[in-house]
């Protein structure tokens, strides 16, 4: 189960002014300014280094995601000085789970690690709320402006990347998507984390493993007179326009402002279910979704949008001798339950933490515990995760696992702490347990 990631520790160093110089070596560049990038700039522009963050988008700028944040992401935020902002967003006190006619409510488990509440808030305020933090912090935001291609160690030729890592990268040519104007910005270290589809990462040479699990997902917005329910609600049933239930889910998550986020993950592997049309299903869950929550094509705000959702840890190589990958662009969604914000606030911050030892004077070495620590954090745990997806892929074992837990609050409780990942490293539940089982049968049988 992964912990809290930690603060970067060493190599405090004093601030200078942000500058837009050209020429001048950054300590670290940040290929992009969601969640991984944003929180790896904070806490490296907190410790005092020179971080430049380039952003292809204008903030506030819109994103695809169910907007859903859960105890571990409001425990990043705060670390970050952020808990005043999210005031003014839904909160919201656990999850509802609705399948086969039956529904289940359970609360945030008190945890000693993380808060017991969630927010529902949208990726286009989120966004800038984070980045806008890293700013102060003394990171240099460039808005608008698109990473175009890396720029390589000249040397790089006499000395080829070692099996299973990333080219020495220094720097980004970039364009100002206002101007068109193209410049180069090099640093001593550059972060990856340019989202799910990260061309940056793959001009590097970062892959995903078509072998993992691919989530794919839609999303719209609905004016809804449950805007402030106090539960996020899924469907574990959800089905295609013929009436067949698929692996996956849906989700209704309330706003707080008059509307409601509502949309379908489909999870996928080994090319399963490749055919499936998910417009159909999103059609077919505003159909299904309960009649109370008022979702219909009058209520949409707007049509609806999607994505591909890269899972498991699903994108290597991770690191290099000048190079680390964070959030969606290593494919960091967990393939329980599609959560991707709270593992890119988590990667990216420590990924700050191997970079602040590297600058300090560690180099190289550094970066390469940063992909130790991964592992350590969550390797096992998504091992276990992806064991999940390929197990619920067949449609009749979905069913009965859906159904067979739905039948006990209790089991329900369990699956939030394990798929929340929120279990406690140092007690023993029931729930420790159950996934201490898991993770025996996904070591001794992998890729069950």
């Amino acid at each position: 189960m992964a912990p809290a990631a930690k603060s970067p520790s060493a190599g405090r160093r004093p601030r200078s002014s942000p500058s837009s110089v050209d020429g001048r070596v950054r300590d670290v560049l940040v290929v992009g300014g969601g969640p991984g990038g944003a929180s790896c700039a904070y806490w490296l522009a907190d410790a005092g280094w020179d971080v430049a963050v380039v952003e292809r988008k204008q903030f506030p700028r819109e994103k695809t995601c169910g907007d859903g944040l859960t105890p571990r992401s409001v425990r990043q935020l705060t670390d970050m000085g952020l808990a005043g902002a999210l005031a003014g967003a839904h909160r919201y006190r656990g999850l509802r789970s609705c399948a086969y006619g039956m529904t289940v409510e359970m609360l945030w488990p008190q945890h000693p690690s993380f808060p017991d509440v969630g927010y529902v808030i949208t990726r286009h305020d989120l966004d800038q709320l984070v980045a806008e933090r890293a700013t102060k912090a003394g990171a240099e935001l460039l808005q608008a402006t698109e990473a175009a291609e890396p720029l390589f160690d000249p040397t790089a030729r006499d000395h080829p990347a070692a099996p299973g890592q990333l080219p020495a990268c220094t720097g980004a040519v970039v364009v100002d998507r206002t101007t068109r104007k193209t410049r180069e910005i090099r640093a001593r270290y550059v972060v990856v984390a340019d989202g799910a589809n990260s061309r940056f990462g793959r001009a590097l040479g970062a892959t995903r493993d078509r072998s993992y699990p691919l989530g794919m997902a839609l999303r719209g917005y609905f004016r809804s007179p449950r805007h402030d329910d106090e539960f996020i609600e899924s469907h574990l049933d959800i089905r295609d326009p013929l009436g067949r239930v698929v692996p996956g889910y849906g989700w209704i998550f309330p706003l707080g402002d008059g509307r409601v986020n509502a949309g379908v993950g489909l999870l996928s592997c080994e090319g399963r279910f490749k055919g499936v049309n998910t417009s159909h299903l999103m059609n077919a869950f505003v159909d299904f979704a309960p009649k109370s929550w008022g979702l219909s094509p009058r209520s949409a705000c707007g049509p609806p949008t999607g994505g591909k959702l890269p899972m498991g840890m699903s994108v290597a190589p991770r690191t290099g001798p000048t190079t680390l990958v964070v959030g969606d662009a290593a494919g960091a969604i967990s393939p329980f339950n599609g959560e991707g914000i709270a593992y890119g606030y988590e990667t990216g911050r420590l990924a700050a933490a191997c970079l602040g030892r590297a600058l300090a004077g560690e180099g190289a070495a550094a970066l390469d515990d940063y992909e130790r620590q991964l592992q350590d954090a969550y390797g096992l745990y998504y091992q276990v995760a992806r064991d999940f997806v390929h197990m619920i892929s067949h449609p009749k074992v979905m069913e009965a696992c859906v159904r067979l837990g739905m039948h006990s609050e209790t089991v329900m409780g369990w699956l939030l702490r394990i798929m929340g990942n929120l279990l406690k490293v140092d007690e023993r539940g029931a729930a420790e347990n159950a996934y201490s089982v898991l993770a025996t049968v996904a070591k001794a049988v992998p890729g069950l």
